[in-house]
């Protein structure tokens, strides 16, 4: 009988989803999940994952903003306006898209 090796969770690696969101493709596949929800708050978040996918101080060069504009923006609680948000869209190589529900 083979006994399976207990795993400490403290010695486990961290996930950090932005390490996964490797193509534009993923991240607007990323996206696009999230934004079937209603969650204004999970929305943000993730184009904050997204944009520490491609690294916060080119994003912040790539859409104009400071890169202490892009954090603040970014962040759960906060609420960019339309504008900050398709400039980061543009930055991150992807664009949003309305469809018929």
């Amino acid at each position: 009988m083979t006994r399976s090796k207990k795993i400490n969770a403290t010695e486990l690696p961290e996930f950090d989803l932005a390490e996964m969101l490797n193509t534009e493709e993923d991240i607007a596949a990323y996206l696009t999940i999230v934004l079937e929800g209603d969650d204004m708050s999970e929305q943000t978040h993730a184009l904050g994952v997204a944009a520490r996918s491609r690294g916060m101080t080119s994003v912040a060069a790539q859409s104009g903003l400071t890169r202490e504009a892009l954090y603040k923006a970014l962040r759960p609680d906060s609420k960019p306006r339309f504008d900050t948000i398709s400039r980061v869209c543009k930055a991150l190589g992807v664009r949003l898209v309305a469809q018929p529900v």
